[in-house]
């Protein structure tokens, strides 16, 4: 039975992606594993790999195709017992409501996107005809591929006890390798994956018309160019919005005195292993991690169902990247040390700013730092990123008045601000916490005990 391939999500926010590249042809055979199609999503470009085995019998969508839809088929896949025949009677989607995603065809007819060799995919009007007939009959049977049947034969599994994690449920080679019969249900049932709805409330306005939006607040036509937004900037629009307006919360600021951590920053450097430069960042990252770690009240996130405290400090940094910023998250942070932390942020920095990282390099986190200062911003307050019950902002440390033992003195001061979710983090354990990060800061030698 031929295979549908769909649109992945390969995060939770994606909802559309642009399918920038296939790396296969019609007529080519593929495993599982081969790499198959480059498609970018809202932050990043990813690979995505065959989960069968069989000959790829059309693609569906050209590449340079955008807004392509999460779990829109985009090609077919023949088993290896199947040829082209296959085809007569089969309806792509199992007769579902027809792919908002362009077919390759009308892509091709419009000019946008090509094949792998520079070519739109090919479709003619009888493979038209094929796959806009009733879909053969036969859906009662098992859905696995050959690979996983072969395999079930030989280590003696029924493949009714398995429950099946390809395409609308059907069971590949990982689920048999992984299968269990302590773990398996006792009769599971197959669901398909539902296709998530598009928003109905459109951030920015674009598609429900950008120049009528602005001409209800007074801009005149003409007067400015309108740039439709991006998967990127629709994300960071979408989130930040429901958390401005769903999340009550407060900031609290306060002055750190950086004098010890600079010159603690100069020896380190001085005696670090090549390659290796530690930034005011990367200490504060540190900081902030062994604070969540001493007050691990702090380290948490609201749920509907109750307050969930985290057991380590996964802690996100704010990367500025084109079009928008990305937040890559060092794992465990209050385990690591300096050297350590520096190493793995321009690592993930690098990536960032390539849209090379993977989903879990950027997805959860527990809390977020925003770092401006480098930028000269003195003191700003920054909207939390949910799941975090706080992130910190960072201003830029200047040289300050201050008082020392009665007398005038300066030093440099850098202002932070915590903004806490409220729901999570009260006032009281808002400003333990800046204590802690504080000592921390004033007193960087005690980071390496």
């Amino acid at each position: 039975m031929p295979i549908e391939i769909l649109m992945p999500a390969l995060s939770p926010t994606m909802e559309e992606g642009t399918l920038s590249k296939w790396l296969v042809a019609e007529g080519d055979t593929v495993s599982s594993g081969d790499v198959m199609a480059e498609i970018e999503t809202d932050k990043a470009t990813m690979e995505v790999e065959a989960v069968e085995e069989g000959t790829i019998a059309k693609l569906l969508v050209a590449a340079g195709t955008d807004g392509v839809k999460v779990n829109a088929p985009i090609a077919i896949l023949l088993e290896e017992d199947e040829d082209e025949s296959a085809l007569d009677g089969y309806e792509v989607g199992g007769g579902a409501k027809e792919s908002a995603a362009p077919k390759a065809e009308e892509v091709a007819d419009k000019g946008h996107g090509r094949g792998p060799q520079g070519d739109a995919p090919k479709t003619t009007a009888a493979d038209k005809s094929k796959l806009s007939a009733s879909k053969a009959s036969g859906s009662e049977r098992i859905k696995a591929s050959p690979l996983a049947k072969r395999l079930a034969k030989e280590a003696g599994i029924e493949l009714s006890d398995v429950s099946g994690s390809g395409p609308h449920g059907r069971i590949v080679k990982a689920d048999v390798e992984s299968y269990s019969p302590a773990a398996a249900p006792a009769k599971a049932e197959t669901k398909e994956t539902a296709v998530p709805a598009s928003d109905s409330t459109e951030v920015g306005a674009v598609r429900s018309g950008g120049a009528d939006y602005l001409a209800k607040l007074g801009v005149e036509a003409g007067t400015y160019t309108l740039e439709p937004l991006d998967g990127m900037r629709k994300v960071i629009a979408k989130r930040l919005s429901a958390s401005n307006n769903n999340v009550p919360d407060f900031p609290l600021i306060v002055d750190c005195e950086i004098d010890a951590l600079l010159a603690m920053r100069k020896q380190l450097n001085a005696q670090a292993p090549e390659g290796v430069k530690v930034s005011v960042n990367d200490m504060l990252i540190r900081a902030a991690a062994l604070a969540l770690k001493a007050v691990p009240a702090a380290n948490a996130s609201f749920t509907p169902d109750g307050i969930a405290y985290h057991n380590h400090a996964d802690v996100a940094v704010a990367v500025a990247i084109e079009g928008g910023l990305i937040t890559p998250i060092v794992r465990q942070a209050e385990n690591k040390g300096l050297s350590t932390i520096s190493t793995e942020m321009k690592d993930l920095a690098g990536r960032a700013r390539e849209r090379k990282l993977k989903p879990q390099e950027y997805q959860g986190g527990t809390f977020s730092i925003s770092n401006l200062g480098m930028m000269g911003i003195k003191s700003f307050g920054s909207i939390i990123n949910e799941p975090h019950g706080m992130i910190l902002s960072v201003g830029a440390g200047a040289p300050t008045p201050v008082v020392k033992d009665g007398e005038l003195a300066v030093a440099t001061v850098m202002s932070v601000t915590l903004t806490c979710d409220h729901r999570v983090v009260d006032g009281a354990l808002g400003a333990e916490w800046l204590g802690v990060f504080k000592r921390y800061v004033e007193t960087p030698i005690t980071m390496m005990l």
